[in-house]
């Protein structure tokens, strides 16, 4: 029996998805999150994959007449969250957008709403640079002692701009660039160090976004971590158009016995037998993992409870750096 699924929206990386199409799931419908949402993109990948799944102007409708088994959720951010919400109480699991909330009531509702039912239903963000070559090369060396304790981290995200859609220019709909793009970072510096925030002072700011409205074109934060690691992330949407890849990621993680530094999709590392790139793990599928989880093959890579942790810092980091002072957490 295949597994029913739904898309609502087309606004994120509903790419994921795509990437893993198989036998093992139909996508039977799919829907606008927010009246006006452009879904041509994504209608135009449908038709390049053969593919007519039924198209619905409200999601609460589709979800209502589909019953689908999984409900991929990747409209305008804000609304993302209050959509999961919904899937939950209807016993749907989902495959969700990071931020998975863009404000901590939603979020709080999110987590509360979880507990009750997290026997029957699973989600999880689309934290899907997790499965990059070069972050599992990272994970699996950390995991093995290849830089000792760990006691300085940093991580970059660099954008290209281009022109973003409206929702973008307004942080009631956006989310803010920190929540959006630096909540990979964050991501990140929790999944491979496994240490725990203790607090955040943070910076942003809209100069030189290119009359993108309230969107931070930079931003930075310093963290405590749990043994007094010091953790750092900087993100911006300055990449020059002429850059070859769109996003420029980068990771330094700094270790009692070496330092390990991701950067151009390669992984170096350097310790007392000198300086060497470490050959790349395989890529992952993160839809496809989610998928095992939901058929009860495995564990999803990425959990719900990771998912909410990584939004809750991204949110209290946005706050500090709204209000310019150390937030604990």
């Amino acid at each position: 029996m295949k597994l029913r699924v739904c898309i609502v929206g087309g606004s994120g990386h509903y790419g994921y998805v795509l990437e893993s199409l198989s036998d093992e799931f139909d996508i039977v419908a799919v829907s606008p999150g927010v009246v006006g949402e452009n879904l041509a993109p994504l209608l135009s990948k449908f038709k390049q994959a053969c593919m007519d799944p039924r198209l619905y102007e409200d999601y609460r409708q589709m979800l209502k007449s589909e019953r689908p088994d999984v409900v991929v959720i990747n409209t305008h951010f804000y609304m993302n969250g209050k959509i999961l919400l919904q899937a939950l109480q209807m016993g749907i699991h989902a495959f969700v957008e990071k931020p998975i909330a863009t404000n901590l009531e939603d979020l709080h509702q999110i987590e509360k709403i979880y507990s009750e039912v997290k026997d029957k239903v699973f989600f999880a963000a689309m934290f899907g640079l997790r499965y990059k070559p070069w972050f599992l090369t990272a994970k699996n060396l950390v995991d093995s002692n290849a830089v000792g304790e760990i006691r300085l981290i940093h991580a970059q995200k660099s954008y290209k701009l281009g022109e973003r859609p409206e929702f973008f220019r307004k942080r009631e709909t956006f989310g803010g660039t920190l929540a959006w793009v630096g909540i990979h970072a964050i991501d990140w510096i929790h999944w491979i160090s496994n240490k725990r925030f203790v607090s955040v002072y943070g910076l942003h700011s809209r100069m030189a976004n290119k009359n993108h409205g309230e969107l931070e074109a930079t931003g930075a934060c310093l963290f405590e971590l749990e043994q007094e690691v010091i953790a750092t992330l900087t993100v911006d949407y300055l990449r020059p158009p002429g850059a070859e890849t769109h996003d420029d990621d980068r990771l330094r993680i700094v270790g009692t016995e070496g330092i390990l530094e991701v950067r151009d999709q390669s992984v170096l590392l350097t310790d007392e037998d000198g300086t060497r790139v470490v050959q790349n793990q395989e890529q992952g599928y993160i839809f496809k993992d989610f998928l095992n989880h939901v058929l009860g093959r495995g564990r999803c890579m990425v959990t719900a409870e990771q998912s909410i942790y990584a939004t809750y810092i991204a949110l209290k980091a946005r706050e500090a750096a709204d209000e310019r002072r150390i937030v604990t957490l």
